[in-house]
């Protein structure tokens, strides 16, 4: 088992460049070989393979052999630090959303039905 520190500061880092959170957005939809993320992101298939490689050793993606291709795809399992990382966030956020919204009906007048007024 890894520690959760050391995988989640690898993830932060790995996810920190931009063509590597293109290249996650992309394995999300589907497993690719390095050469289809390549010609899809526009790069280069070394510059690709070390993205590759800086999310493989971050537990974001894993690697599987097809005859002589390595097809890249999501690991669920190396996620799960990340989610446990975030889940105290989403809690806050859930949190003052809720009282937002008991605010709100606290303050809300009936707008619904306009009052008449007799002179």
């Amino acid at each position: 088992m890894l520690e959760y520190k050391q995988v989640t500061d690898q993830m932060w880092t790995a996810m920190g460049d931009r063509t590597r959170r293109r290249i996650l957005d992309h394995l999300r939809l589907q497993p690719c070989a390095v050469g289809e993320l390549a010609q899809r992101l526009e790069i280069a298939q070394p510059q690709a393979s070390k993205h590759l490689r800086v999310l493989r050793e971050a537990h974001l993606v894993q690697v599987r052999t097809e005859a002589q291709r390595r097809i890249y795809a999501i690991d669920p399992d190396g996620l799960i630090g990340l989610d446990e990382w975030l889940a105290p966030y989403r809690q806050l956020w859930n949190d003052r959303l809720d009282a937002l919204g008991r605010h709100l009906d606290a303050t809300t007048t009936d707008t619904t039905t306009p009052k008449e007024h007799h002179s």
